[in-house]
């Protein structure tokens, strides 16, 4: 008997592709994103739910001839022909052309960066049929890759595909929300420290065992010798980084909570600034790192900072990738103890839900359901000269000039009236002048003043799911 697959999340997309697909006018679209983000799976979906005639097929690391092989096969039994012979992929682009001149056809040709690898100017030859089709043909194509660097060319004015696509999807990994609807059954907290391990990839979440408790499930899947992700994370970078030296070291150096360009610099060791930069600019291209800077001073280099936004990334170079000796003669339990568990609920959580918190903002944002809505939210640079001090505040959103200060608290206890004045109080003292106070609480709020309540906005688990 089959295992049932269910199809979470993405309703935005799908709504694009089918909208894409239904378009008498548009020929081609560019679908890509990193690896396990789920391009495929959300392709063959909506194809799925489609009445169009479809051909998938994913292109092979080999020679032309065996892709045209493949192929053949694909379309044969995809459109119920008798066995198909070509000499040249390009014939098989125009078979296809010519086979939708009376009834919309769908191919898709995943990892496309393989194909065009091994067969020159195929930019150009598809080009030139797009453009030849146009008006005779109904042929959708859909180039999709994983290889982001790669597939962004296409959309270069200097390609030859250059304004061909009338769709093009950059997939990102899911929010938290949607993340969480992979293991629904956990409670509130436990779906926070599950998004803090296994982020927004669709392939990661549907590893986790609703049977296992969280902690199991780390255990389980990336924190024992041999587990199902242990090598992911290198597996990943090694198949879009030739020279791997500096990564590792930028990445140990963002895990332990450098973020300034200066301090990453002097911290890793790395031999120069540009020799930083280019690996820097090459981690964001695959988006594992993100570059962020305080929402009222953008256009500060100095202020700007790097952080791993994949959450696997995250925990495997926080936690796993500098005791990789250690796990490999440890008891997989004693491990966890002696070198997750603490950190991982004090520190590595904790951070983790200030993300998740600035995620439930921007969708309420984007929903209307916020009564101050903003148009930026990200940190926010203040000096404080009272304590002879500067730093940021992480969760701040602002418009038109008006700024909402919010604070995350991923604690056992309730947040009660005294922690908020004291940290009203603290932003007070930097002169920073908020229109309101927003808190989030993992175990709710305790007694708080009606007077105050009036300046505030109070969020627990139970709001963000």
């Amino acid at each position: 008997m089959k295992c049932r697959i269910f199809f979470f999340g993405r309703s935005k997309q799908q709504e694009k592709l089918q909208d894409f697909f239904a378009n008498d006018f548009e020929r081609a679209a560019l679908v890509y994103g990193r690896r396990r983000v789920g391009k495929t799976e959300l392709l063959k979906h909506c194809l799925k739910k489609g009445t169009i005639s479809s051909v998938y097929y994913e292109c092979k690391e080999t020679s032309e001839e065996n892709n045209i092989s493949g192929v053949s096969e694909i379309i044969g039994d995809a459109l119920a022909l008798p066995p198909l012979a070509f000499s040249s992929f390009e014939q098989v682009l125009e078979f296809l052309f010519r086979r939708a001149g009376e009834s919309p056809l769908i191919f898709v040709l995943d990892e496309y960066p393989y194909l065009r690898r091994v067969i020159t100017g195929l930019d150009s030859i598809i080009q030139s049929l797009v453009d030849r089709y146009r008006s005779s043909s109904k042929l959708k194509l859909v180039l999709c890759g994983s290889y982001v660097e790669v597939m962004k060319s296409l959309l270069d004015e200097q390609n030859p595909l250059y304004g061909r696509s009338g769709l093009v999807l950059h997939l990102k990994a899911m929010d938290y929300y949607e993340s969480s609807l992979f293991y629904s059954s956990f409670s509130s907290e436990d779906k926070v420290r599950l998004y803090s391990v296994f982020g927004g990839i669709p392939y990661y979440n549907r590893l986790i065992n609703p049977e296992k408790s969280v902690r199991e499930n780390i255990i389980a899947l990336i924190a024992s010798p041999g587990s199902r992700l242990e090598s992911e994370v290198i597996m990943y970078l090694k198949s879009e980084i030739q020279k791997m030296a500096n990564a590792y070291v930028v990445f140990e150096t963002l895990a332990k909570g450098y973020a300034k360009f200066a301090d990453i610099l002097s911290q890793s060791k790395v031999s120069s600034s540009p020799t930083l930069v280019d690996v820097l600019e090459k981690l964001i291209r695959m988006d594992v790192v993100k570059k962020t800077a305080p929402i009222n001073d953008a256009n500060n280099r100095k202020k700007a900072g790097y952080h791993i936004c994949d959450q696997l990334t995250l925990f495997y170079f926080t936690y796993i990738y500098r005791n990789l000796s250690r796990l490999a003669v440890m008891d997989s339990d004693v491990f966890y103890d002696r070198f997750i568990e603490k950190d991982f609920e004090e520190q590595y959580v904790p951070r983790a839900f200030e993300n998740v918190c600035t995620q439930f903002l921007i969708r309420k944002n984007q929903r209307k359901e916020l009564a101050d809505d903003f148009e930026k939210i990200g940190t926010y640079y203040f000096d404080d000269p009272r304590n002879h001090k500067n730093g940021e505040f992480d969760i701040v959103a602002e418009k038109d000039g008006k700024y909402v200060f919010y604070e995350a608290k991923f604690r056992k206890e309730p947040v009660d009236q005294n922690m908020i004045l004291k940290e009203i109080g603290q932003v007070e003292n930097t002169g920073f002048d908020c229109a309101r106070y927003g808190f989030f609480s993992r175990s709710g709020f305790s007694a708080i003043d009606e007077s105050l309540q009036k300046k505030l906005v109070l969020f627990d688990l139970n709001d963000m799911f």
